[in-house]
């Protein structure tokens, strides 16, 4: 028997009932759509939660995790919230720890750490690593196979979020803002870059070896926490407090990004595990973008090692001072670029396309600013092929919209959380 969309909450403890039809009757377009298809966990139980400990039950799914369900977030859920309903911050995770006090052990250009610096510095250290630990492990939640994780509504949003998909196959994540986490002890890493660099360590959503996703109707975002209101750091540039927005790594495979939100961020999307990672990697990380808008991403849009990856729809638009690339062309990547629009305020073409240890990139029909593109011709002058060795339309069914009008006025109106559907 079927059982009900609702949830009895009974002695504080979650009781999935009897109910109701699947979350999503719909189909994914592109990679998500091959091999066995997504689906998600229609035809399962259905949960309702609006707390972290109702999510985190949820995903349990009474201790038969990968059995199918669909989940309905109502309303916001923060990764920080206590099982009493307490908000944690910096201070519950490490007392003691001062970003400030952390700083200053690296010396004044941050350029090499000491423990000796300073009398606190092997405290901080050790409280730094304490802290990233425990708040890791009270942030992140992992979705299992067969599941249809949902907003109810036009307002669900996690904020803080850790979400991983760890092996997890057949999942579907649509109508979700997602704020990305931050992460209250990020490190400084002298030796990253010319100058060093800020690693944090938390996406708002990490994808890893998993099999026929569907991301769907999400919002992507920074939100309430925008880099430029970070603390100063060193070199005085602001201090690195978030990761990526999706990650998707690891052999992860089969996956559809659709109709979404990218918005205020940095590094937004990366596609492979690394460039040494080739044995997990390579033949793998088959994705497809479709119709997303992405707003002020400074890079990674996405950025691509090893996958077979088609970008097809999408809207990229931002200040040109504030653009590094859109399209980052990794090592062995081999992305298929199709109709895409791109609006960068006084800038120039090669802010689409950006090589990073590639060699083929494909362009067909994009427009800069209005006109075309002409991004194999960038691309060429990069040094890189055009023949990438595959062809979408060869792996499966899709349409395209045909005219810059038609891309940004659906786009627009339709992609993100509570945007309505319409079959173009």
């Amino acid at each position: 028997m079927r059982r009900v969309a609702a949830l009895l909450v009974c002695a504080g403890l979650l009781w999935p009932a009897p109910a109701a039809s699947a979350a999503s009757a719909r189909e994914p377009v592109g990679w998500a759509a091959t091999g066995p298809g997504t689906t998600g966990g229609a035809g399962g139980s259905t949960w309702t939660v609006r707390t972290r400990a109702e999510l985190k039950e949820a995903l349990g799914n009474r201790g038969d995790p990968t059995a199918p369900k669909v989940i309905r977030v109502v309303g916001d859920i923060n990764g920080h919230e206590a099982d009493d309903g307490s908000l944690l911050g910096e201070q519950d995770y490490a007392p003691g720890y001062d970003l400030a006090k952390y700083m200053s052990c690296f010396g004044e250009d941050g350029a090499e750490w000491s423990d000796t610096r300073y009398d606190h510095c092997k405290q901080q250290r050790q409280l730094r690593q304490a802290g990233s630990a425990k708040e890791k492990a009270q942030i992140q939640l992992t979705v299992p196979s067969n599941t249809t994780l949902v907003g109810a509504g036009d307002d669900a949003r996690l904020l803080g979020v850790f979400l991983t998909v760890n092996t997890g196959t057949n999942i579907v994540v649509r109508n979700l803002h997602l704020e990305a986490p931050v992460d209250h002890f990020t490190t400084w890493s002298p030796g990253d870059g010319t100058r060093g660099s800020w690693n944090a360590r938390f996406d708002a959503l990490t994808v890893i070896t998993g099999r026929n996703i569907w991301i769907d109707h999400c919002t992507f975002t920074d939100g309430r926490f925008p880099d430029l209101e970070a603390p100063l750091g060193f070199h005085g540039e602001r201090v690195g407090r978030h990761d990526g927005l999706l990650d998707i790594e690891d052999g992860s495979d089969f996956i559809t990004v659709s109709d979404s939100r990218f918005t205020d961020h940095d590094k937004a999307i990366l596609v492979g595990s690394g460039d040494g990672r080739g044995d997990r990697d390579r033949g793998h990380l088959k994705v497809t973008f479709l119709r997303n808008l992405f707003t002020d991403i400074a890079q990674r849009a996405p950025r691509v090692r090893f996958g077979q990856v088609h970008v097809v729809n999408n809207v990229h638009r931002g200040r040109a001072d504030g653009t590094v690339y859109a399209l980052g062309v990794g090592v062995e990547s081999a992305i298929f670029s199709e109709r895409n629009v791109f609006r960068y305020r006084q800038g120039a073409a090669d802010l689409a396309v950006a090589d990073y240890g590639g060699d083929r990139f494909h362009d067909t029909g994009s427009w800069f600013n209005g006109r075309p593109a002409h991004l194999n011709a960038v691309a060429s002058g990069l040094g890189l092929s055009g023949d990438v060795g595959w062809d979408p339309a060869e792996v499966y069914d899709y349409r395209t919209f045909m005219s810059v009008s038609a891309i940004e006025e659906y786009v627009v109106r339709h992609a993100g959380t509570g945007r309505p559907y319409e079959r173009p």
